[in-house]
């Protein structure tokens, strides 16, 4: 089954003011989304209740979107990463949904963002080699007529989850 890809954020559900124990419960399970309910209760210092109310309110109103799992793309044999920023034909603007589309269906694409800019679209693809990369760029992209042009760079370091809250 092919990964959830997290959109854009929408409006939250309903305006949900955040207090200190919300963003200490949020930073706990960012840190580590299976923390228990009596682990999370515990460090927050309120009832296991309260902090499974808490949790289930965040939930409903859109502020916790979804709880997932961080896999090394090295233990999947793809040891090398890549930002690739891809330019689309003048032309081509009413495309950017489908474009969008297919690039959910492609292994490689770990994420990708749809920007504003010079650029269209930013993607994040996990490859074995940069033979592997360029591959991917020539079947999935440069081959495609709605490209005008892409950019590659290569990640020497991939740090996530720094959003403060």
């Amino acid at each position: 089954m092919p990964p959830k890809r997290t959109r854009a954020p929408k409006k939250l559900q309903q305006e949900h003011e955040l207090d200190h124990i919300d963003r200490r419960l949020l930073e706990l399970l960012r840190n580590d989304a299976r923390m228990t309910n009596q682990a999370l209760s515990e460090n927050l210092g309120v009832a296991p209740s309260t902090c499974l109310a808490r949790v289930k309110a965040l939930q409903q109103a859109g502020v916790i979107r979804r709880f997932t799992v961080e896999v090394d793309p090295r233990a999947l044999g793809r040891g090398i990463e890549a930002l690739i920023s891809v330019r689309l034909r003048p032309g081509a603007r009413q495309q950017m949904a489908a474009f969008g589309e297919t690039l959910k269906n492609v292994p490689e694409v770990t994420q990708y963002f749809f920007v504003g800019g010079m650029d269209d679209f930013l993607i994040h693809v996990t490859a074995r080699d940069t033979d592997h990369i360029r591959q991917f760029v020539l079947e999935h992209l440069s081959a495609d007529p709605v490209v005008a042009t892409t950019h590659t760079s290569l990640v020497f370091e991939h740090v996530s989850g720094l959003a403060s809250l």
